[in-house]
């Protein structure tokens, strides 16, 4: 299918790796031009190479930390009166760990990459998503409605970020951007696979068995491929995904049990 996507911009937040950087390609590989923005400035040259390969006209990058207040305002200036048609927030990891030691640091920095980076991201580059009538897709997790004992402060973040999707959306409706979310569940990334080799080195199982005890917990069949998470945020970034607004999509295996 051809979404019409070629020749249009997108900039995508945590796009150094993982989920962001098969975001990335795949709008790439729809011919968009892509803006990548991370802290990591020798991995985002490196990914930007690769959706220049994939099928990008242009694709940059800018390396900020979505922590600093400014740097929302950074990405504007730096795109020199560019249009933007859409916005991938995808950037955010927030610490893990029993509630009786997490710090109010923990929690704070938590909300303020994930949370307030999103926000502000949305908030600078708004005018320019309305004058291109163009699309927000926030990329959120399946935490935010499986609350889990070790992910309260992810949890947190993420229910928060739902609750602005909806927001955002209502106000969408009068300035022409829709926006929309995706509660990605148990992929096949770099951070899982840490997760994986730390199981197997604590109690010396086998891969094999650490996945399948994985998939039994999360009750679900297997784990999700990267580019599975890219063909759908392309969708939704298209005029075919048009009628999605306000939607919150679970793309997780089934894990979400909720209505």
């Amino acid at each position: 299918m051809d979404l019409n996507l070629r020749g249009k911009r997108a900039i995508v937040t945590g796009g150094s790796g993982g989920l962001g950087r098969a975001i990335a390609l795949a709008l790439a590989r729809e011919g968009m031009d892509i803006t990548l923005v991370a802290r990591n400035a020798e991995a985002l040259a490196g990914v930007a190479a690769e959706c220049t390969a994939a099928g990008s006209t242009r694709a940059d990058s800018l390396a900020v930390d979505l922590m600093d207040r400014a740097s929302a305002d950074t990405v504007v200036a730096s795109s020199a009166g560019r249009a933007v048609d859409v916005l991938v927030n995808c950037a955010g990891a927030t610490k893990r760990g029993d509630f009786f030691s997490l710090t109010d640091k923990d929690w704070a920095d938590g909300f303020e990459l994930k949370f307030f980076g999103t926000m502000r991201m949305c908030r600078a580059l708004w005018p320019s998503l309305a004058a291109s009538r163009g699309a927000i897709v926030n990329i959120v997790g399946a935490g935010s409605r499986t609350p889990s004992a070790d992910f309260a402060i992810g949890g947190s973040v993420n229910s928060a970020l739902l609750n602005f999707t909806k927001a955002l959306a209502d106000r969408g409706r009068t300035d022409g951007v829709r926006v929309n979310a995706i509660n990605p569940g148990y992929f096949l990334t770099d951070r899982l696979e840490h997760r994986i080799v730390a199981a197997m080195n604590a109690d010396g199982r086998t891969r094999e068995a650490v996945e399948s005890g994985l998939l039994a917990g999360y009750r679900i069949s297997r784990f999700g491929h990267p580019e599975e998470l890219g063909g759908l945020v392309a969708f939704m970034a298209s005029d075919a995904g048009s009628y999605l607004h306000g939607a919150i999509v679970d793309l997780d295996g089934g894990a979400t049990k909720g209505l």
